[in-house]
């Protein structure tokens, strides 16, 4: 069996209209989110293996804020492919994964993120918290799925359960959605 972690970067900063989508930061609320996540992911009791990342700001900053309020953090592997991907090319990237670790926390981008859930876990009625993600996979969620393989390269459509998600609201109603102005 593996695990697989998944992170959405949290909430980013739209202040700046001449920023490419890559370099945008996160905003004040980002902060915030990313590190509650951080403990949150921490407290959840997995020793992570490694992280997946992509390298846009608002991941790494995600990363950092995270890592220091928990003062954990794996090894990182900065990979510019996680950058707005697809689910398809997120499943490739962990079938390439070396050294077989037991865990791993991928940290990226919707749809690519949500798009992966709904193809690991299958759409058979049995996972609540899979209609969970169905309603949104909002910045700063967390979702850890447990993987029925031995290897990376065996990860397909359906060979998931998900076992957690959390967001950020969930722990700081602070943090849900913003009021529709």
């Amino acid at each position: 069996m593996k695990l697989l972690g998944l992170f959405r970067h949290a909430k980013s900063d739209w202040n700046d209209a001449r920023l490419r989508d890559f370099d945008r930061p996160l905003n004040a609320r980002g902060r915030k989110g990313a590190a509650l996540m951080g403990v949150h992911i921490r407290d959840y009791g997995v020793r992570w293996s490694r992280i997946i990342a992509s390298p846009a700001a608002r991941v790494t900053q995600t990363i950092e804020i995270a890592s220091d309020a928990s003062g954990e953090s794996p090894p990182v592997i900065w990979d510019r492919r996680v950058y707005l991907a697809s689910s398809a090319t997120l499943m490739d990237l962990l079938r390439e994964q070396e050294g077989n670790p037991a865990s791993i926390i991928m940290v990226g981008h919707n749809p690519g993120l949500e798009d992966l859930i709904f193809d690991l876990v299958p759409d058979d009625g049995s996972s609540p918290l899979r209609e969970i993600v169905e309603v949104k996979f909002p910045t700063a969620a967390f979702a850890v799925l447990e993987l029925d393989i031995d290897r990376w390269e065996d990860i397909d459509d359906g060979t998931a359960r998900l076992v957690h998600v959390m967001r950020p609201r969930d722990l700081d109603p602070d943090l849900g959605p913003e009021p529709v102005r």
